[in-house]
């Protein structure tokens, strides 16, 4: 069984020139769980990920996979699982011709292409040029990409994208099922609606900033909710509140409670048989909720106090720009290397160079001779 691992942020930060894309991001993601990383468009959720893959390198801090970054990784693929994008394979290839690639790459066994091509729906049409297929059926090979290696972490971002309603429901359980399983599953959207009914944890950020950690139900303060309970014999009602000694205060709409929740109220109605013509829980919906912290109105306690941590290995930051705007996705090569032996650490046998791959921030993997990898910088001078 594929096994989770631990996705830590700390003191997180890019800068593009004047800009800060993520700004001293701490959070930590636990395995066994769906975590949704929510945030609006431009908030730095996409930036954050590819520092996560090694795509970007980090102005200060850093984020590790199970306490390693994941250039540290001995196998990648087997390790972590990620689709940044819908469109991350050649047009002119077929969906199976692409996992090939992949399977090969990693060292895979190419029977793997065939199962996970089967569990995405994308088995009737393997031998189709990817530049054919809808944004959806994109979505699916993305997905089939991720889960080639039977990673115990997956990283997608935007999986629903383009999907129909069947596909979402689709998707939702599939991503329920693998977290079940103990794996490590992040992933990105714009929509607190879209994840809601999948996450059990929720990191939202806003101009690269946490602003909330934590559980769906701990978005908002239970002061903020009460129950509204009507009946058309309210002095029934009122007497059964006042034995029972819960407090409320009569309104146009019916009697308003705090701090019970509704469906102790209809148990109690329903045992001394009182008729209810209305009963809901009032307050703030999620959707509120969330446009208020990621506009700055509302604050959380969980991302209180967080600030940068500075990193002294990290690399010194770039020299401004004129611009101040981002800069678009680069399509330069990451050489995915081992890390740097310690110099007072004993020799080891050298097991023979890895099998070499480098990893465009578009998220394709391009198949590159060991020989072009070089292991004194991790990225390809512009």
């Amino acid at each position: 069984m594929p096994e989770g691992q631990v996705l830590e942020f700390s003191g997180l930060t890019k800068r593009f020139g004047a800009v800060s894309a993520v700004d001293g991001l701490t959070a930590r993601v636990e395995p066994g769980l769906v975590t949704g990383f929510l945030g609006p468009n431009g908030a730095g959720k996409t930036t954050s990920l590819r520092m996560l893959l090694g795509l970007v390198r980090p102005t200060s801090g850093s984020a590790t996979i199970g306490g390693r970054r994941y250039a540290e990784i001995d196998r990648p693929l087997q390790s972590v699982g990620a689709a940044l994008e819908a469109s991350s394979f050649h047009p002119g290839r077929s969906a199976a011709n692409h996992l090939k690639a992949y399977a090969r790459a990693a060292r895979l066994p190419l029977s793997r292409v065939d199962e996970v091509l089967g569990l995405v729906g994308l088995a009737d049409v393997a031998g189709r040029r990817g530049g054919g297929y809808s944004l959806g059926m994109r979505q699916r090979l993305g997905l089939a990409t991720a889960l080639l290696g039977d990673p115990g972490v997956l990283v997608l971002d935007e999986p629903s994208n383009g999907l129909d309603p069947e596909g979402i429901r689709w998707m939702r359980s599939l991503l329920r099922h693998l977290a079940e399983e103990g794996r490590t599953v992040l992933i990105s959207s714009h929509l607190l609606a879209e994840v809601q009914q999948t996450v059990d944890a929720l990191l939202i950020i806003s101009r690269g900033k946490l602003v909330f950690q934590g559980g769906t139900e701990d978005l908002a303060d239970p002061d903020e909710y009460s129950t509204v309970v009507d009946s058309p014999d309210r002095e029934a009602l009122s007497r059964l509140l006042e034995e029972r000694g819960i407090e409320f205060s009569l309104l146009r709409n019916g009697f308003t409670i705090r701090h019970v929740e509704p469906i102790e109220i209809g148990t109690l109605a329903a045992g001394a048989g009182i008729v209810l013509s209305h009963l809901q829980s009032k307050g703030a919906s999620l959707e509120d909720i969330f446009l208020e912290l990621v506009s700055g109105v509302r604050t959380h306690p969980s991302a209180a106090g967080v600030t940068a941590v500075p990193d002294a290995a990290a690399p010194t930051p770039e020299p401004p720009v004129a611009t101040a705007a981002e800069p678009a996705p680069s399509t330069d090569l990451v050489a995915i290397v081992p890390a740097p032996r310690s110099a007072v650490s004993a020799p080891e046998p050298d097991p023979g160079p890895r099998s070499s791959y480098a990893v465009a921030s578009t998220g394709v993997i391009d198949i590159v001779p060991a020989a072009d990898t070089r292991a004194e910088d991790t990225e390809v001078p512009r």
